[in-house]
């Protein structure tokens, strides 16, 4: 609206953000072609390319996600009870990977790269966007592949889970290294904004340098914490001062970047094998029956 309650663009109206808000309570500044500018709340806004997808689907026709937990060909589970971290609090987290059938996938209507279930932590990825995760050594998918608690698999899961020593590269030491500077920056944040850290978070980062280090020495993932576990509850309980677990934190640093220079895994995962894989599962993806 205008002034005098004058409608200065319809509805539907395309504009450029020129000033984003620093939170949700305040407005976007929007610019239209005529120059005019309006405060408009997020609420009010639609990106152009999730407005145009939404057209092109058919809103009476069912929902892309209909059916599709059904199509699961790998569940597990993950987190604190994975790494045997759990206490009588923990959630149980799932995760794994579905196959949609071919005639939804080629259909305009696409498929979701991953489904959620927030009610039951479950997350399943559909099959090329885990495999492409699991290439870039993504900490969370490989976990998903290594968990010692696989609840259901089918054949076609089994062949995923024979092969997944094809996605171990030296790639884990760029990826993995990430998530630890990810994880050290919460801290560092934590301490500068509220004066104390986040204990997960500290014990997360150690856990994750156990298990890159453990994944370049020996080529196969370990998910279970194993020996560490008392350690890594000390920490999470708060029980651990800063100053040990930082020292901790350097000392596994140091044998992270030792790992990584002696480490026999292959400078590159085996695009080529989980290629064919793909191509095979998404041919047996025409059949009404889960592979």
């Amino acid at each position: 609206m205008a002034v005098n309650d004058r409608i200065a663009h319809p509805a539907g109206a395309v504009g450029v953000i020129v000033r984003s808000p620093v939170d949700r309570t305040h407005a976007y500044r929007v610019k239209f072609s005529d120059g005019f500018e309006a405060p408009i709340h997020h609420d009010q806004l639609v990106r152009l390319s999730e407005f145009k997808a939404s057209q092109i689907r058919d809103r009476s026709a069912p929902l892309a996600s209909d059916g599709l937990f059904e199509r699961v060909i790998y569940r597990c589970v993950i987190g604190s009870r994975a790494y045997g971290l759990d206490d009588e609090a923990s959630d149980t987290d799932r995760r794994g990977v579905y196959l949609p059938p071919a005639d939804l996938h080629w259909s305009l209507y696409g498929v979701p790269e991953q489904l959620e279930n927030d009610e039951t932590q479950e997350v399943y990825w559909e099959l090329q966007k885990f495999i492409v995760l699991a290439l870039k050594a993504n900490p969370n998918v490989l976990e998903c592949l290594y968990s010692p608690i696989v609840e259901n698999v089918t054949p076609l899961g089994e062949e995923l889970l024979a092969m997944r020593e094809a996605f171990l590269s030296k790639l884990v030491f760029q990826t993995f290294s990430g998530y630890v500077a990810s994880q050290f920056k919460k801290m560092q944040t934590d301490i500068r904004n509220q004066g104390r850290v986040k204990w997960k978070h500290v014990m997360h980062l150690i856990r994750l340098l156990l298990s890159g280090t453990y994944v370049l020495r020996e080529g196969v993932m370990i998910v279970d914490v194993g020996e560490h576990r008392e350690s890594l509850l000390t920490i999470k309980r708060g029980e651990m001062s800063f100053d040990e677990a930082d020292r901790w934190r350097k000392r596994l640093q140091s044998e992270f970047e030792s790992a990584f220079k002696t480490t026999t895994l292959p400078d590159r995962p085996d695009y080529e094998r989980a290629n064919a894989f793909l191509i095979r599962a998404r041919q047996r993806a025409i059949d009404t029956n889960l592979p």
